[in-house]
């Protein structure tokens, strides 16, 4: 199959984008990485009349850090992720995450931008962007406006992008001093889209948990907080023997349906077993740094 016919527009500039995006109204798609939106347009599953190319605009490239805060270009490439030291540095959970993403010719194309803007219940970095509290940047010839990630994924493949927006940048808040991070998946294959998934930040202390953050991904609709897994495993004693602290609440937010070659309970069984991995994982990074310290 191939795309429905399109105009192709690549702007020198984000204001001409901007413009270009809403004088389309509504039937422009924007296109970076491509890694995704190319097998959508292929499929006829996305028929834009206008296709935006933004992949070569400078404004939303670049790194930085300051005052707790990272922020990240929209096009900063999957692959910048495993190289950045201000990602190592900051925000080790998307360092955990990166190698899991596709494989290094999608890395090297990929955006995180595109990424988000795409919302794949099965993508690793909708997922991390809800666990670390980011929050996105949306531009427009409007303007700008800021939406927290937990806000901004509100179901399947659905986010709070109006017509004529795009992802500029995404601020992560630095992960605290003595936050452990914790990311685990399972793929059939390395660089599938995963079956189930976990995006993890808790706090340790005298082998207990005292608060945790949850994200899955593979295995719900969207990327949102896992609330009554983060609650149950508040005071539960680490490393974790097995699933009892959270078995009953892991019901409430895992809510897998059958697909193909997959059954919901065994889903819930993967992303069960997945939790006490990446929990049990923080513990012992914990004791490694400890030993070498």
């Amino acid at each position: 199959m191939k795309a429905r016919n399109f105009r192709y527009v690549r702007p020198a500039s984000l204001q001409e984008a901007y413009r270009t995006l809403a004088e389309a109204g509504g039937e422009a798609v924007p296109i970076a990485g491509g890694q995704s939106l190319l097998a959508g347009l292929n499929m006829r599953l996305s028929s834009p009349k206008v296709l935006v190319d933004i992949s070569n605009l400078v404004e939303l490239t670049g790194q930085s850090y300051a005052d707790g805060m990272v922020r990240l270009g929209a096009l900063t490439r999957h692959r910048d992720l495993l190289s950045s030291a201000i990602v190592r540095a900051h925000l080790p959970l998307l360092a955990e995450a990166a190698p899991h993403i596709g494989h290094i010719a999608i890395r090297n194309r990929g955006t995180i931008g595109g990424s988000l803007a795409y919302a794949d219940p099965a993508a690793e970095l909708p997922a991390c962007a809800v666990a670390l509290g980011a929050t996105l940047v949306l531009g427009s010839a409007k303007g700008e406006r800021q939406v927290k990630a937990e806000d901004f994924f509100k179901g399947l493949f659905e986010t709070d992008l109006r017509a004529g927006e795009l992802i500029v940048e995404v601020k992560f808040p630095e992960v605290p001093t003595g936050t452990s991070t914790g990311f685990a998946e399972l793929s059939r294959r390395h660089g599938d889209f995963a079956l189930v998934g976990i995006a993890a930040l808790a706090i340790l202390r005298a082998g207990e948990i005292e608060s945790a953050r949850i994200v899955y991904f593979g295995c719900v609709d969207r990327a949102r907080v896992a609330a009554s897994v983060s609650a149950a495993l508040s005071g539960a004693a680490v490393p974790l023997e097995d699933a009892s602290p959270y078995a009953a609440a892991i019901r409430n937010d895992v809510k897998p349906d059958d697909t193909p070659g997959l059954r919901a309970d065994t889903k819930l069984h993967m992303a069960t077993v997945l939790t006490r991995r990446a929990l049990n994982s923080m513990v012992e990074q914990r004791t490694a740094w400890a030993m070498s310290s």
